[in-house]
């Protein structure tokens, strides 16, 4: 859903431009990064992402402009954008006023910078500086008025932007800076230089270290004695004074520097709850985005890595948000983090259309996997993606954002994100997935939350491995368990159920497929799920159409299975369902998909009799609360 807001923008926390002392109560939790597009249509505009870690990163507005450049600039685009929580409760963004992309501009002169201000994240005003019209007699000259940032001058307690200045004589690069009035408006004064690099500087960034000495990272260059350039790269300067004198060190500290690689474009920001600052940069001519690290602002790391993202950025900074501000972005933007929600009994979540659960305990917290239901009037169900919330309590609920989609199966495109299982195993996370007709995959990650990658680049089980089926939707929804001895093993099925080994690495089967059976009386349709109670076998699946929940029990995990009956009639406006069962805090719950809401996931509780029989469980709008 797309919302372009003429003067309303969002914004965020600061530890990006200074050490800033604010009245804040609640912790930083996450980051949004501003930047402007490098790819397509409408590139010069403000956008924002979000991250937990500031390493994953998910666009806001997907990837819509949060405001359109033409509605707040002069020359109808923004570059370099710059963010900054203010010192009374506000947000400033400073940035470039200037359309590359307009053939009748491109990289001529600019005419200086764009200004804006909110009291909330979501409202904003803005204005402009034309530097040429307004300060004529000493700045009637200016070409290029480039990269703005902000910070706040404790000293003066006043906020100074500073910028990068090119006369029409385009014979130097200096840094400026001018005190902002008290409205974020204009220049109270005309500019005064604030530094000149031996060889010239742009994109400055500066940052007050914990000693009180002020980095300024900028991308600089070397000359050679006939005034040819001969290295370019990241390089700092540093003071005692915000204002100077600046004192340059020459070194080159992005990894590329000396390499036909080009960077620029470079922001430094302190990760949250650590001493520890990320300096990141613009790889503009390879279309990347990499960081490296620092503890002391002085010594980086010099193995470059990179950040994950569903966006293209170009020159942006990056601030630290707080949980309720993430929230509020989200709530008007869409989701792109971590996103908090409270159950209250039946459905689980009320906001998606969930379908599909699987369970996971990992140490003290319960992650629910679940498909996605597209929104609007379908024939059938249409999902192109999954959907993954944990929790602690089953009434608290974290969503993350979306960790895989179907088009991270290249070879899954023709099918739909059916039904799948995460199960973790040697500090990896395996998601199983099936897609329809096209097979079962595999997909992997450091954490549950993702991201996750197609680890095979093609299907792990297809049709061809259901030797009893006909049908072209046979391979599909798979459930895994890791037995006591450490052998795990791969159920799936429509219509017939199959049962296989998965070898030590979880991506490779081991052995023959076997068919398992069950009793007429209760037919397996699809939607298996194993788990153990007491030493046995549970494998609980669905029966019939429209669907009921039935399980059998079985010493052996090859069967063969004693059936027991239903114990979860047809779930309301449902003609499908599916379960998950999990013990989770010493108690044991029964995960499945009911029409309340399309199809939506419920919880209930789950019991078992003394012979170890699974008691019905009526469905409820109550469910674990009750």
């Amino acid at each position: 859903m797309q919302r372009i807001l003429i003067t309303t923008l969002v914004l965020c926390l600061t530890m990006t431009a200074g050490a800033q002392k604010t009245t804040r109560q609640e912790p930083f939790t996450g980051y949004l990064f501003a930047y402007f597009e490098g790819r397509g249509d409408g590139q010069e505009q403000l956008r924002f992402a979000l991250s937990d870690d500031a390493v994953h990163w998910r666009a806001l507005n997907e990837n819509h402009p949060i405001v359109t450049s033409d509605t707040i600039s002069e020359s109808g685009g923004i570059r370099d954008p710059h963010i900054l929580r203010g010192e009374h409760g506000d947000y400033l963004i400073v940035a470039t006023d200037m359309h590359t992309f307009d053939p009748k501009q491109g990289w001529g002169s600019n005419p200086g910078i764009v200004l804006l201000r909110s009291d909330d994240l979501v409202h904003w005003t803005h204005s402009r500086i034309n530097l040429s019209k307004a300060f004529p007699k000493h700045f009637g000259d200016a070409y290029w008025v480039w990269a703005p940032q902000t910070i706040y001058d404790r000293k003066a307690k006043k906020y100074m932007i500073y910028f990068t200045l090119q006369r029409s004589d385009r014979k130097s690069l200096i840094s400026y800076y001018a005190y902002a009035n008290r409205d974020f408006t204009a220049f109270e004064s005309e500019p005064k230089q604030l530094f000149a690099a031996k060889y010239g500087s742009i994109d400055n960034d500066i940052i007050e270290g914990p000693d009180g000495t002020f980095h300024l990272f900028y991308k600089g260059n070397t000359k050679d004695e006939q005034g040819r350039e001969v290295n370019n790269g990241i390089q700092q300067a540093t003071s005692k004074n915000l204002k100077g004198p600046w004192k340059e060190d020459f070194v080159y500290l992005d990894a590329y520097a000396g390499t036909p690689t080009s960077v620029e474009g470079s922001s430094v920001f302190k990760l949250n709850n650590e001493e520890k600052w990320v300096l990141m940069y613009d790889l503009y001519s390879s279309g990347r985005y990499e960081y490296q690290t620092t503890t002391d602002l002085y010594n980086f790391t010099r193995r470059p890595q990179s950040f994950t993202k569903d966006f293209f950025p170009r020159h942006g900074s990056v601030i630290s948000v707080t949980r309720t501000e993430m929230q509020r972005l989200q709530d008007h933007f869409g989701q792109a983090a971590t996103y908090l929600l409270e159950s209250h009994g039946n459905p689980l979540f009320r906001h998606h259309y969930t379908s599909d659960p699987a369970t996971l305990v990992v140490g003290d917290t319960l992650w629910l996997f679940t498909g996605h239901d597209s929104n609007g009037r379908k024939n059938g169900y249409w999902m192109s993606d999954w959907c993954v919330f944990s929790t602690t309590d089953l009434k608290h609920w974290t969503e993350y954002p979306c960790p895989l989609q179907l088009t991270d199966f290249a070879w899954g495109v023709k099918g739909e994100a059916y039904a799948a299982q995460v199960i973790g195993r040697g500090g990896k996370y395996y998601w199983y997935v099936s897609t329809n007709q096209c097979g079962i995959g595999v997909a992997v990650a450091d954490r549950p939350q993702g991201p996750y990658h197609d680890v095979l680049g093609r299907p792990l089980l297809t049709n061809d491995d259901c030797f009893a089926s006909k049908h072209s939707w046979a391979c599909i929804d798979p459930t895994v368990i890791i037995d006591d001895d450490g052998q795990a093993y791969l159920i799936w099925g429509n219509g017939q159920c199959y049962i296989v080994r998965l070898k030590e690495n979880m991506i490779e089967t081991e052995g023959d497929v076997r068919q398992i059976t069950f009793s007429e009386a209760f037919p397996f349709e699809e939607a298996p799920w194993i788990h153990k109670y007491q030493g046995r076998y549970y494998l609980t699946y669905a029966s019939g159409f429209p669907e009921r929940i039935a399980y059998a029990v079985a010493d052996n995990i090859w069967g063969p299975y004693e059936p027991k009956g239903i114990i979860s009639e047809v779930a309301g406006n449902s003609d499908t369902t599916h379960p998950a069962i999990v013990e989770y805090k010493n108690r044991w719950y029964f995960f499945s998909h009911n029409g309340a809401l399309r199809r939506s996931v419920v919880c209930e509780p789950l019991r078992y009799d003394a012979d170890g029989n699974i008691l019905p469980i009526p469905p409820t709008s109550a469910g674990i609360e009750r």
